[in-house]
């Protein structure tokens, strides 16, 4: 046994050096690929040593990982989602999950923004329509207002209270359906409750920030584009696998939904020979909603400061699972 922790690090990018460093004056560090099963690349000894793990949604937490790490006590998930988290195998393991909420919330707004005014104002094409010379030839077509438009949230929770601060920018009336009413949100004035169905048939743009569990896995389908209205706008940055992305792709080629802004997809990264990326009324990102210098940065210290925490017996500031600590 080593005389220190030992902790396993996997990310895609490198972590900031000093944040390494502050890692590196409490525990012995193991690097491992991300995405990377412990099993396949680590040796038993060192696996058998493992008490903590810093960690991406690349990464799964499930049986497996636990029987193969039988120390692990901690895992810092550098993100707000966990869908990649088997909850009732840590729980049982007793590993305690921890996240990054908040730090967020404003770089994923930006991106929902950003992806409505791409779809109102078709400004992805706008751009290629510049660069080839067309307008030249002709003006750009026209596109549509969002401004007095309705702007729906599928689900409030801290994101989606920024996201509805942002879009009343744009004199936007928003509504939202939540599995349980924000009485707080409306209160303060910035969304007003409707049932699910309503939430469909009514929003302009419809934006999804349910979190990805056994419930929400495809519960967008064939039977919610078909209530909602031929001139309204899809939103997705929760996570792809919410959609149903085959009924989806129906609904945008029929033209029963005007268009849809991605930031997420079933399969990332999503290759080139999919059908989403041939639709023209489709704007698609790289699951970049918090891919910014400063959000990154800002989640990279709560995954570290929360691991630091969790293995040196201090409550950390953000735990998915807090029954284990409490």
């Amino acid at each position: 046994m080593t005389a220190r922790p030992r902790i396993l690090v996997s990310l895609p990018a490198p972590l900031h050096d000093d944040l390494r460093a502050q890692l590196a004056a409490h525990f012995d560090i193991v690097d491992m690929p991300s995405g990377s099963r412990p099993a396949d690349v680590l040796p038993a000894g060192v696996c058998a040593e493992i008490q903590g793990q810093l960690i991406t949604p690349h990464n799964r937490v499930d049986e497996d990982l636990m029987q193969s790490l039988p120390r692990l006590r901690v895992s810092s998930n550098c993100s707000v989602g966990y869908d990649n988290v088997d909850l009732a195998a840590a729980n049982r393991h007793k590993v305690l999950i921890c996240n990054t909420p908040n730090v967020l919330n404003g770089a994923v707004a930006d991106v929902v923004v950003g992806l409505m005014l791409c779809l109102a104002r078709n400004l992805v094409a706008g751009d290629a329509f510049v660069r080839s010379g067309a307008w030249t030839r002709g003006p750009f077509p026209l596109t549509r207002d969002i401004r007095g438009k309705t702007f729906g949230l599928l689900g409030m929770g801290r994101i989606g209270r920024v996201v509805a601060r942002s879009v009343q920018a744009f004199d936007m009336k928003v509504i939202y359906h939540n599995r349980r009413r924000d009485e707080e949100t409306e209160s303060l004035g910035l969304a007003s409750y409707v049932d699910r169905d309503t939430l469909f048939r009514e929003a302009d743009v419809l934006c999804v920030l349910v979190p990805l569990n056994d419930e929400t896995r495809h519960s967008i389908g064939a039977r919610e584009f078909g209530m909602m209205k031929p001139t309204a706008y899809l939103i997705n940055t929760a996570r792809g696998a919410v959609l149903d992305e085959a009924a989806l792709i129906d609904a945008l080629r029929s033209g029963a939904i005007a268009g849809a802004g991605l930031d997420v997809m079933e399969t990332e990264p999503l290759p080139a020979e999919s059908p989403l990326c041939s639709l023209p009324n489709v704007v698609l990102q790289a699951h970049v909603g918090s891919a910014t210098h400063e959000t990154r940065r800002a989640m990279g210290e709560m995954a570290v400061r929360n691991l630091i925490d969790a293995l040196d017996g201090v409550r950390p500031a953000a735990m998915v699972n807090p029954e284990l600590w409490d």
